[in-house]
């Protein structure tokens, strides 16, 4: 999901260039692959998945995707367990646990990975009953960890700075929406755009990480969402990809969305977590991805970060001057002092965290939020409210986009070196193992 911006929606059903044909829906596809590995951490996790679906039944957008056994969730309809009893089971599922088991990192990884599932699910459970927790308390029960506030002051500099990169004169935040509007991709126009994108996404990524067999995506756009994009994983190695066109799509943004709900990002990061850890080696958890997670984290953080492993350094504005631009009918000319531009507006990105706590703890109302984004995100009006319909609906998730992408990039650079091809090894390991965002930041503490 990007969470950035009758009701009507186009389906526009595209094959990559090189992407196998969607695969006949196999009985295979559907159901959940054989439990090879029986033991306490399966059985932990089976009655984790079920807590998720049962939780799903009060919160339309707990679960994100699930493929498993279709019996277990018609249970869970059919039981609606109470969410105080959801959160009472969720924390004897914790105390059944036990410790990391010796010796097996990956195994140990497992088990704080359903250990904090089992946390996110209790206080999601509490949120969707009424309680109202801090910000920094629910991101941390959810999520694992809580990101770093900006200060009132740091944003100032990070608008001075970018009042001095624009052009004219006047209000910097109107000023840049001017220079923006100029280069929003016409509506006739984006699909052709972000096709482009998405096949030289796909193929970069083809050339480090081996993806599934028959793997293949659908492509929607549509309006009436409080996000800007979206991918819904199907199972089977098949995701729809839906872009919201409620609000323009700046050009800068077309090879992100690219990446970021396709290739490096949501549609390989689900795959291969289903071909490697559901299918594989049969652990269920993976059978469903419960949207309030400490996954969600980690799958927005590398869906963010999948653009730099990409298109590393200059490759990244090469390929838009030279592909992205011209798709979108747009003189690549300002390319390079726009990528400026939009490069020191990754300085506000922490505002929207800002923005929600304040919301969230009471301080503002969503009109008080929406002005303090003009002001210190400096989003238009249109942007400003989608954004905090958009916290409205999904709370504290907003973090997932700028702490996350931070965490992860942090970890595959540490982890990577500085190659492009340690990176992308670094960057395939995170997606394949079941690392939490606390896991990420252990790490960066202790190196």
């Amino acid at each position: 999901m990007t969470g950035l911006p009758g009701v009507r929606a186009v389906a526009l059903a595209v094959a990559c260039a090189g992407c196998a044909p969607t695969p006949p829906r196999s009985t295979r596809a559907t159901e959940a692959p054989p439990l090879h590995d029986p033991g306490a951490l399966n059985a932990v996790a089976e009655s984790t998945v079920k807590l998720v679906l049962a939780l799903g039944v009060h919160d339309p957008d707990e679960v994100d995707a699930y493929y498993g056994p279709p019996e277990w969730r018609k249970e869970a309809e059919a039981a609606r367990i109470p969410l105080d009893e959801v959160e009472r089971r969720a924390g004897a599922a914790l105390a059944a646990l036990g410790p990391d088991p010796a010796g097996d990192a990956l195994e140990a990884l497992r088990r704080r990975a359903l250990s904090a599932g089992l946390r996110a699910i209790r206080t999601r459970a509490a949120v969707v009953a009424g309680r109202r927790l801090p910000f920094d308390e629910e991101a941390r029960g959810i999520y694992g960890v809580a990101a770093p506030r900006p200060s009132e002051a740091e944003l100032e500099r990070t608008v001075e700075a970018i009042d001095r990169a624009l052009p004219g004169s006047g209000s910097t935040g109107v000023r840049l929406e001017t220079y923006r509007a100029r280069f929003h991709v016409p509506l006739d126009r984006l699909r052709g755009a972000v096709v482009a994108a998405i096949d030289e996404c796909r193929a970069r990524t083809l050339r480090h990480l081996a993806l599934p067999a028959g793997e293949t995506f659908s492509l929607e756009l549509v309006s009436g969402k409080p996000w800007a994009g979206y991918n819904w994983y199907q199972g089977g190695f098949r995701s729809v990809i839906q872009i919201n066109t409620d609000v323009p799509i700046p050009v800068g943004r077309v090879l992100d969305i690219g990446c970021h709900e396709g290739y490096p990002g949501h549609h390989v990061y689900y795959s291969l977590q289903d071909q490697r850890l559901a299918r594989e080696r049969g652990w269920p958890e993976f059978l469903v991805n419960p949207l309030f997670s400490p996954g969600s984290l980690v799958a927005e953080g590398s869906a963010n970060h999948g653009v730099d492993v990409a298109f590393p350094g200059p490759e990244k504005l090469e390929f838009e001057r030279r592909v992205t631009w011209p798709a979108a009918g747009l003189d690549p000319a300002e390319a390079e002092r726009y990528e400026r531009i939009e490069k020191l507006g990754r300085g506000l990105r922490y505002a929207r965290n800002e923005a929600a706590r304040r919301l969230l703890e009471g301080e503002v109302d969503a009109a008080g939020a929406a002005a303090w984004l003009e002001r210190h995100a400096l989003m238009s009006p249109a942007r400003a409210a989608q954004a905090v319909r958009f916290v409205q609906r999904y709370r504290t998730y907003v973090l997932n986009y700028n702490y996350g992408e931070d965490l992860v990039r942090a970890w595959v650079e540490r982890t990577g070196g500085a190659s492009a091809d340690g990176r992308w090894r670094a960057f395939e390991a995170l997606l394949v193992a079941p690392r939490t965002p606390a896991d990420l930041a252990l790490d960066a503490e202790t190196r």
